[in-house]
């Protein structure tokens, strides 16, 4: 019999078409994901820029709301220091017989301690602590507005001009003689035109020693509410006169 000889198998496989071919199929999937990092990339970038501008776009918006929160955190402080106000007086009035600026808180600290209970070891709570931080000024102090002073005149046209022309009067006989104490008399402000905003939070008349009728923010920035009309902090004055 006559010996076949078996072809000896090829070992040049790198010189070989299967080689050419595989190569040049991954140097086409190495180009196609270099292709498409380079558009993950720019897409990447395209919604970062996006988002940047929402969120500048946001931005005034959120301000706007954080100034609105602090503003009705102010209103709402304001008003409680009214009130202590309000009971400092009448307690003060009682007890001493004394009426108009004599009876008047001269410190926040006197409000802070409230007002003494007959037969009692610990006085009545009239003012908590928290509202006697300003939460619009820097320093949150209060403004502490004197009696008669200029920038109380102005809240009082404010006043009337948001009520119609009408000064409200106080029910309480005990307020009513203090604000015809307190607070310079009105008859009409018609010459004073349509705004409310006439001032510009004067600080004459403030004061840091002597009796307050009500507080104030120092800080004059424009408002995002309105007090009674009234659109710059500085000239939202807190005081328990002028109510019904």
């Amino acid at each position: 019999m006559m010996n076949r000889t078996r072809p000896e198998p090829h070992h040049k496989i790198l010189g070989s078409r299967f080689y050419k071919s595989s190569a040049a199929r991954t140097t086409n999937i190495d180009t196609e994901r270099s292709s498409e990092g380079g558009y993950t990339t720019v897409a990447l970038l395209a919604f970062m820029t996006i988002l940047a501008i929402f969120a500048m776009a946001a931005a005034p918006r959120i301000q706007q709301q954080v100034l609105r929160e602090r503003e009705k955190e102010a209103i709402f402080r304001g008003e409680q220091i009214a009130d202590a106000i309000r009971a400092y007086y009448r307690n003060r009035r009682a007890m001493t017989g004394t009426v108009g600026d004599q009876a008047l808180p001269t410190s926040m600290d006197q409000l802070l301690q409230g007002v003494p209970i007959q037969g009692a070891a610990k006085n009545r709570q009239i003012l908590r602590p928290s509202a006697a931080k300003d939460p619009l000024s820097k320093d949150g102090e209060w403004r502490f507005i004197a009696p008669r002073a200029e920038a109380l005149v102005e809240f009082q046209q404010s006043v009337m001009l948001y009520a119609g022309n009408v000064l409200p009067v106080p029910r309480d006989q005990q307020m009513m003689q203090l604000q015809q104490l307190a607070a310079p008399q009105i008859i009409t402000i018609s010459n004073l035109g349509g705004t409310s905003n006439r001032g510009s939070g004067s600080s004459a008349g403030d004061t840091t020693s002597g009796p307050f009728v009500g507080v104030a923010s120092s800080n004059k920035t424009k408002s995002v509410l309105t007090y009674y009309g009234i659109e710059s902090h500085d000239q939202w004055i807190f005081t328990p006169l002028f109510r019904n």
